[in-house]
């Protein structure tokens, strides 16, 4: 074996082609940012405004990245990213992802332990939307366009699920106000969730989708903490008490026990339709075995 095809071989190896693209994706999603908040430091236009601008330009940017370095890395079509039913993704995924959240909401104020203290102005939304608009893109293409979809064509759908699910919740451990309990949450109700959209639908605008309208609407709509993270601005103010296990406590209604069995069955619905379409992959030694 010569030393090109070695080369090749630790390129083209699972892990490496997942340290490649987070490395390269997380350095451009955060030199952009940094980059274009000096661009549009003005007085022209308010803070909130530019850190939406900053946000959606440097998503945009992030897409654009993917899709160029996976088309050439892997020398492929990129179909994660393909325009067919984008609009029916994108929709599908904001109505599952705003009504999950309305459902979570609804509990807790049926069991008096939301209540809303003042509505805010239309503009309040901004910090919320460019928040919601670029970790809905960001943390989807790293989390299931690059982990889940790398490991599951080796592996398989439910192991990628797990590991990529696990992996999610984890990483919320080092928000603040996280819990263990709350990383489990978040692993269930939403790891496994935006895993299994990606499955059915094999592109991730519906992830996307599912994710933004998520954050978007429980913290813009709701005002409440969203993965631990608390925003001055949200067009709704509320005052949310109770039980930490029924309400999310600090870190956010996404760490509720009701949210966590909303994501999981939404998660089994969407599992059961992609075996009726044949979209779970299978890992690479029942492949091998069946051929």
């Amino acid at each position: 074996m010569n030393n090109k095809n070695i080369t090749r071989k630790i390129l083209h190896f699972p892990l490496t082609k997942i340290i490649v693209g987070i490395s390269i994706i997380v350095g451009l999603f955060a030199l952009s940012k940094n980059l274009l908040g000096k661009i549009f430091q003005t007085n022209l236009l308010s803070n909130d405004l530019i850190n939406l601008i900053v946000n959606i330009i440097s998503s945009i940017l992030t897409i654009v990245a993917y899709i160029y370095l996976y088309k050439y890395y892997e020398k492929r079509k990129i179909t994660e990213f393909s325009t067919n039913g984008i609009a029916k993704n994108l929709s599908l995924g904001i109505l599952l992802g705003a009504v999950a959240q309305s459902l979570t909401i609804l509990v807790i104020y049926f069991a008096g332990e939301y209540s809303i203290v003042s509505v805010n102005p239309i503009l309040y939304i901004l910090p919320a939307l460019g928040m919601a608009f670029s970790s809905a893109i960001f943390e989807e293409i790293l989390l299931r366009g690059i982990l889940f979809r790398i490991v599951e064509e080796k592996l398989g759908s439910y192991i990628a699920l797990f590991i990529s699910a696990l992996i999610f919740g984890l990483l919320h451990l080092l928000n603040p106000n996280s819990s263990l309990i709350a990383g489990i949450g978040l692993a269930i109700q939403a790891g496994l969730l935006l895993g299994a959209a990606y499955i059915y639908s094999r592109n991730l605008w519906f992830p996307i989708a599912i994710h933004f309208a998520w954050n978007f609407t429980q913290t813009a709509i709701y005002g409440a903490n969203v993965s631990g993270n608390a925003l001055s601005k949200t067009l709704i103010t509320s005052r949310i008490s109770g039980s930490e296990w029924f309400t999310g406590g600090q870190f956010g209604p996404e760490g509720s026990i009701q949210a966590t069995v909303f994501g999981l069955l939404a998660s089994v619905f969407l599992l059961f339709l992609s075996h009726k379409k044949g979209n779970i992959v299978k890992p690479y030694w029942k492949t091998t075995i069946t051929s």
